[in-house]
């Protein structure tokens, strides 16, 4: 099989390894072409120099190249993979600090929430750049892989006004049915059957099974409670869970701020998070994992490379790409969980909402089972974050401002924290610091540098309820290691399955 794929934002180096190592390990994807392309000449060459390693090391009939020059990639390509931070880590910082100003703490701040809604203005911008792109110069009817957050936005906006086929992947389904996995004691999460559904980042697992027999919520709860770490990790979860009677895909840090009511009083956030991993809802804590691991491997590229080095090995990632495109080409038929447009697909939220649900991939493409029903607590949280969204989305495409602070406002964290007045303020503070990511929004920025001339609300300078400071690549070794070794020794560490 003779085909091009572009991975467009590829210098998100080691998550790019990973696709393009799963790709590799096809057997009959013989002679594809990897383009690479990405706005940041150094990374984009680190990332060439590894996945042509692992191309000459294993022997492999596959064509690696690597260029700045996006229309170039995408020339010819039939499938194209986004994973873009528009931004970088600069937008990124102000994603967090600025709504700490205004009382918002968020955990990562890249979905809905304040960081999540900017950082949707900056993505929707490029994603239609790029969609332009692929319709001028890609394959006909090529098909994206978005994987850049916000994932509904950046998805609804590609379907919207792109015009380009497109689906939406995420990790979050998989990383929870691992979990569930080991809260049951079960040896791996392919023993244990699930379907979950709802919307990206707020999906529920709304049936579990182990050998046939269902898990019930309080055999989950029971088992999660009990179990030495996720007891004290995943407390927003296990809240959830037992008042919504399903357990969230979502890591605690990440539920934590898609929600009004676990966040919004500096003095009760620590009871409700954990410190030992920034994903449990460390302040922030997105960003200093982010900040750490491109430091990481500025210095230890050299290694990296090395690594590159060791011939391909063991089983595929559970990463969706490289199973759509086998499943598409080979006609193998995959289940997985993908973002794409509702339509029916879930009958109790809006049809034309991005949900996440499962769905077949076969020759035919990409097949969603239709008519599932969520509890209609989960979808009353889904259709909260929904509004916001298509407010978010039609806001990034017209550079309409009203609108963008009224997603803000709507938004569930962002209201149960701040006044009208503060939200107003805070947008235009985000408007401003960003402007350079803003296209849409250039007309508007001068009027809201004039309005924080003579600002209406005060501010306040504060780090957040639980902010932890950037890392030495030193400590990060050194807390590396003490990990490595404390997971040896607390192997198999979990419950009995319980019917």
């Amino acid at each position: 099989m003779s085909f091009k794929i572009c991975i467009i934002g590829a210098g998100s180096v080691g998550f790019t390894k990973k696709l393009c190592s799963d790709i590799l390990k096809v057997p009959e994807f013989t002679g594809i072409e990897i383009a690479l392309t990405d706005i940041n000449d150094h990374n984009l060459d680190m990332i060439r120099q590894i996945i042509e390693t692992i191309v000459k090391v294993n022997g492999l009939p596959a064509k690696v190249t690597a260029t700045t020059d996006r229309r170039a990639a995408l020339a010819g390509a039939r499938y194209v993979m986004n994973c873009v931070r528009i931004g970088g880590l600069e937008a990124f910082e102000s994603d967090i600090a600025i709504p700490l100003k205004y009382g918002v703490d968020q955990c990562v701040g890249d979905t809905i929430c304040a960081g999540g809604i900017m950082y949707g203005q900056r993505g929707i911008a490029a994603m239609l750049e790029f969609c332009k792109d692929i319709r001028e110069v890609a394959e006909p009817d090529a098909l994206l892989l978005n994987y850049a957050n916000p994932m509904v936005m950046m998805t609804w906006a590609a379907l919207d006004a792109g015009g380009v086929r497109t689906v939406g992947l995420c990790h979050g389904v998989q990383n929870g049915h691992r979990q569930i996995a080991r809260a049951l004691g079960v040896e791996g999460p392919e023993e244990v059957d699930i379907i979950c559904s709802g919307i990206n980042h707020q999906t529920w697992y709304l049936d579990i099974r182990y050998k046939g027999a269902q898990i019930s919520r309080d055999a989950l709860v029971a088992a999660m409670e009990a179990h030495p770490v996720f007891s004290q990790q995943e407390k927003v979860r296990i809240d959830v869970l037992k008042r919504f009677g399903v357990y969230s895909t979502e890591s605690n840090g990440h539920l934590s701020e898609y929600l009004p009511w676990y966040r919004k009083r500096p003095e009760e956030i620590g009871d409700w998070i954990s410190l030992d991993e920034w994903i449990h809802g460390e302040t922030g804590g997105y960003l200093r994992y982010c900040t750490e691991n491109r430091n990481w491997f500025e210095q230890d590229f050299p290694k990296f490379l090395e690594e590159a080095a060791v011939p391909l090995a063991g089983p595929r990632t559970d990463e969706h790409a490289s199973w759509i495109l086998e499943a598409l080409e080979t006609g193998r038929v995959y289940r997985g969980h993908f973002n794409v447009r509702n339509g029916g697909v879930i009958t109790n939220l809006p049809e034309d909402c991005i949900i996440e649900s499962p769905g077949f991939v076969d020759r035919f493409g990409i097949n969603m089972v239709e008519g599932i029903t969520l509890p209609m607590a989960a979808a009353a949280t889904c259709s909260v974050s929904v509004n916001v969204q298509r407010m978010a989305v039609r806001a990034a495409l017209t550079g309409d401002v009203d609108l963008l602070k009224q997603a803000m406002l709507h938004d569930p964290l962002v209201g149960a924290v701040c006044t009208p007045e503060e939200v107003w303020q805070m947008v235009d503070e985000m408007l401003v610091a960003q402007a350079e990511w803003l296209p849409q929004y250039a007309e508007a920025i001068p009027a809201a540098k004039e309005r924080l001339k003579a600002p209406k609300v005060k501010t306040r300078n504060w780090a957040g309820a639980a902010r932890l400071g950037v890392r030495s690549v030193e400590e990060l070794r050194a807390a590396r290691a003490a990990k490595e070794a404390a997971a040896g020794e607390g192997h198999g560490l979990g419950t009995k399955v319980m019917g």
